[in-house]
């Protein structure tokens, strides 16, 4: 098979989170032509997960995900590199992961893959398949880290603030109470909070990823709302109760959701790397020992100029084979 033109194949279904049909369809088919047991695991009614084996219970799984952040942007390609949305993340990891198990499968391995929905959104589709685990060795997961194996990944943290005020006619201010005046306030604490660092890691980040709230110029503002994330290193029963005390009076916070961080296995003589990002790994719990490897950069994930080199991509069909390969003799 050749990786290169499967990655434009996949990269052309559009599979923004919540429309992964689609490609799931495809690479059900598509495997299925190759040999593979290949199962459709259902997420929802119009979503799935794929699975797929050589028949019998795998020693060793590749995962990724099948699904993108918007928009869609199609394929094209020059003599170094593939362009377009999921190129690197994560439709050529993809189509590098299948053509690894296509090598160590004539070589008697027992080599299974497992690609999922939702990994952009909130792992929904990893939190399922962790309910049918087959009880597999390890699990290869892939996502853009330029062919290092990473040491880490961070977390995250999802806060929603809201603050609520006093409409007025913004010719009288001491009649209402301003939302926004509060929020920007809160914002502020936060910003000068101190935050989490971990020597091994590195420190915890934070983004205001959203802000929204007012009626109009001339009306002060009764409500506000902001979106937050803080990428982990650590646990966070302390950083919690930093965020509320921060903002007590003014606003109030939810968490909507936790990835926590994760240490992982490394492999001797490949390069190492801190992944500050997060992944559908530790959503996979019940599917082996984890390793996070994968070709491309995720300095160009999520961008409009999203690109995989062809270089790296043909690099990582062998060097998936040759982890799998040192991971089942240890």
């Amino acid at each position: 098979m050749d990786p290169v033109r499967l990655t434009r194949e996949l990269i052309d279904i559009e599979s923004i989170t919540g429309n992964e049909g689609e490609v799931g369809n495809y690479l059900h088919g598509f495997l299925s032509k190759l040999g593979y047991s290949t199962q459709k695991m259902p997420v929802e009614d119009v979503r799935h997960n794929v699975y797929a084996t050589l028949g019998e219970r795998p020693d060793l799984i590749f995962s990724t995900h099948m699904d993108t952040v918007p928009p869609f942007i199609p394929s094209s390609e020059d003599a170094e590199n593939i362009y377009g949305r999921g190129s690197c993340d994560a439709k050529g990891i993809i189509a590098a992961q299948i053509a690894a198990a296509e090598t160590l499968r004539h070589k008697n391995l027992k080599i299974g893959m497992l690609f999922l929905v939702g990994e952009e959104r909130d792992s929904q589709g990893a939190k399922e398949a962790n309910l049918h685990a087959p009880g597999s060795r390890f699990l290869i997961n892939g996502e853009p880290t330029e062919n290092k194996i990473g040491r880490a990944s961070k977390g995250t943290l999802r806060v929603q603030l809201t603050a609520n005020g006093r409409m007025a006619h913004s010719a009288y201010p001491h009649l209402g109470d301003s939302a926004i005046e509060k929020m920007v306030e809160a914002l502020h604490r936060l910003l000068q909070m101190p935050l989490p660092d971990n020597p091994e890691i590195g420190p915890t980040t934070f983004n205001i990823g959203l802000i929204e709230g007012g009626r109009a110029p001339n009306v002060i503002p009764d409500f506000a709302r902001a979106q937050l994330l803080y990428r982990l290193v650590g646990p966070t029963d302390k950083l919690r109760k930093d965020i509320q005390e921060a903002v007590k009076d003014l606003a109030v916070a939810e968490f909507a959701l936790e990835i926590p961080y994760v240490k992982l296995r490394t492999v001797d003589g490949i390069p190492e790397m801190i992944a500050a990002f997060t992944t559908d790994i530790p959503a996979l719990t019940n599917w082996g020992e984890p390793v996070l490897l994968g070709p491309g950069s995720i300095h160009v994930a999520h961008t409009d100029g999203e690109f995989i080199s062809k270089r790296d991509l043909t690099e990582a069909v062998g060097l998936y084979v040759s982890v799998a390969e040192k991971l089942l003799s240890s």
